[in-house]
C-alpha cells in the first residue's frame, strides 16, 4: 500500500523550512528513526534550497514542487522536489563537492554531496530552461524512534 502527497509554493527561501516540516510529518507516520527523520529533512532542505537559489535565480514567479511518496509495506521513502528554472547545464559537474554556480553567495557546493549521502538512491533530471527534478529514495531501518 502507498500514501502520496504533493506540495507546490512559491519559490522564496522562507518556504523552505515549510517543505522540511510538512516532508517530515508526512514521512513520520512510518515512525523513522530521528537520524533517518533527519537526514529526510535535510535533504529535503537541500534540494528545496538549489531550486530556489540555482533554478530560479529567487525569481518571485517560480514555482517549487514536492511530492513524497510512502512504500508502507517496505518503509520505502521517496521524494521527488522539481523546478521548472533554468535547469542544470552539467550534471556530472553540480554533483561534484564543492563545486557551486554561486560562489559569490558563499555557498558550500554540497547540496548533491549531502544528498547522495543521506539517500539511497539519487536522480538527477534537468533541461537547461525547463528545470530539475531531483527523485530521492530511502529504504527506512527497522528500528524504532519509539519504544512501544
Amino acid at each position: 500500500m502507498k500514501n502520496r502527497m504533493e506540495l507546490s509554493f512559491t519559490a522564496f527561501s522562507q518556504n523552505e523550512a515549510f517543505a522540511r516540516v510538512a516532508v517530515g510529518a508526512f514521512v513520520a507516520q512510518l515512525d523513522p528513526t530521528m537520524d533517518e527523520l533527519t537526514e529526510i529533512k535535510t535533504v529535503v532542505s537541500e534540494a528545496v534550497t538549489n531550486a530556489v537559489i540555482h533554478g530560479y535565480h529567487e525569481d518571485p514567479e517560480g514555482m517549487i514542487f514536492v511530492e513524497a511518496e510512502l512504500d508502507l509495506e517496505h518503509e520505502i521513502v521517496q521524494l521527488t522536489i522539481k523546478d521548472n528554472g533554468v535547469g542544470i547545464h552539467n550534471i556530472e559537474e553540480a554533483r561534484q563537492p564543492l563545486y557551486t554556480s554561486k560562489p559569490e553567495l558563499e555557498r558550500s557546493g554540497m547540496g548533491f554531496t549531502i544528498m547522495e549521502n543521506f539517500m539511497d538512491k539519487v536522480e538527477i533530471y534537468s533541461e537547461p530552461m525547463e528545470g530539475t527534478t531531483v527523485t530521492l529514495v530511502k529504504q527506512l531501518s527497522k528500528q524504532r524512534a519509539y519504544a512501544n
